[in-house]
């Protein structure tokens, strides 16, 4: 026999490895769903600006504007979820704080104050809310965002 030639492969050993990659890919299955809608599935978290306070009285009471407390609305099966805001006014980032929206979270504060030093009134900032929960190695996992301008 030459040295080169590969031994046939007997219908024994196809059935074997169809068998054990079978268990492989259920497996992955049955362990990924769980953690997967633990950590919010797909797209099962949602966000929702909630205007608390204005600092303008204005008709529309969806207009957010300078200075106003906001807050989220949010639903997730994310264990210990968190709100990161950050606003930018022409590019220049202005604004950066974090929430967490769980019982046992360090500070009473569930909501933003939208002002800062570098931010500028008289402006527009645009802000990006995200939703996310921090894995074993300290790591973001994102579940969702939400953006609003603020009003000059």
């Amino acid at each position: 026999m030459s040295k080169h030639r590969r031994p046939a492969r007997t219908p024994r050993r196809t059935a074997l490895a169809s068998v054990a990659l079978g268990v492989v890919a259920v497996s992955t299955a049955v362990l990924a769903g769980p953690a997967a809608a633990a950590k919010g599935g797909a797209n099962a978290s949602s966000l929702d600006l909630v205007v608390l306070s204005s600092s303008v009285q204005t008709v529309d009471s969806s207009v957010v504007t300078h200075g106003d407390e906001v807050t989220f609305a949010v639903n997730t099966s994310a264990d210990r979820p968190f709100v990161g805001l950050r606003c930018y006014q022409t590019g220049t980032f202005i604004y950066d704080a974090y929430v967490g929206y769980f019982d046992g979270y360090m500070f009473e504060k569930d909501w933003f104050t939208l002002s800062s030093p570098p931010w500028v009134a008289g402006q527009s900032a645009d802000c990006t809310a995200r939703l996310f929960w921090f894995d074993k190695r300290g790591n973001e996992k994102l579940l969702t965002t939400s953006s609003f301008t603020v009003a000059p």
